[in-house]
């Protein structure tokens, strides 16, 4: 399939689990990638590598925080001037991590809010004029606990539920030249650091309707429908979570 031929798809947070599989993603449909990462430069050079051998200088990997006030620019700059144009953003990058009540620092609010809404709103605004040229759109990753709180996370849960706002409200400001759209996923990939136990994860799963987790090839799938095949969809954000949000 080739429903992304030369289009050009900027992903944040590439260089691991759903970032890459996103990018491996729309580059089989024919994209030409904007890797983004912030850490993990010997995953993101790999990827790069592996898919530059499939389809020679259709990937370019860039390294970039983006709370820093220079990034929004520089990474749609580096799209420009590698490919020429860009098409499609995918705000993947995301931090997630517990805050309990009673000890909530300035530290981790502006660490959550700030991955999840700030750099995703800023990267938008610095994307948009491009994308209008395109026709292109904006896929924000936001999570199912949006709207059904996920306890001991109510930071995260803040930040999540002002992504899926802003995806409405760009989807409005944006519209007709742009579309905007979000995907909330379930349980797709367990955190690496432990932070749900055995016991839990079992919980988890059986509560999901198809009493499994899901794969970060889901969610690629996802994106690849909303970037290429869903001309006539904006403002909606789709839950990829085999059904665990019915049982919240």
């Amino acid at each position: 399939m080739n429903d992304l031929k030369d289009k050009v798809v900027l992903v944040t947070g590439a260089a691991r689990r759903v970032g890459a599989a996103i990018a491996r993603g729309v580059h089989a449909q024919g994209a030409k990638v904007l890797l983004h990462y912030r850490s993990g430069d010997k995953e993101a050079a790999a990827i790069e590598a592996e898919l530059n051998a499939t389809r020679k200088d259709s990937v370019r990997r860039v390294r970039a925080d983006l709370l820093a006030h220079s990034a929004p620019e520089l990474l749609v700059r580096t799209a420009i001037e590698r490919f020429g144009r860009l098409d499609v953003l995918v705000n993947n990058a995301s931090s997630f991590f517990p805050t309990a009540i009673g000890e909530i620092e300035d530290k981790g609010w502006e660490e959550l809010i700030g991955a999840n809404v700030k750099a995703p709103l800023l990267l938008s605004q610095a994307a948009a004029p491009e994308l209008a040229k395109a026709k292109g759109s904006i896929i924000n990753i936001v999570d199912i606990h949006a709207e059904r709180p996920l306890k001991g996370y109510i930071v995260y849960t803040i930040a999540k539920a002002g992504l899926a706002a802003m995806t409405r409200s760009l989807a409005m400001e944006l519209a007709p030249e742009v579309r905007v759209n979000g995907i909330a996923p379930g349980a797709i990939a367990w955190p690496e650091d432990g932070q749900f136990g055995a016991e839990e994860r079992k919980h988890i799963i059986e509560n999901t309707l198809l009493k499994r987790i899901g794969d970060p090839d889901d969610i690629a799938r996802a994106v690849c429908f909303l970037a290429a095949d869903a001309p006539y969809v904006t403002g909606q954000i789709i839950a990829v979570d085999g059904g665990r949000s019915i049982n919240i």
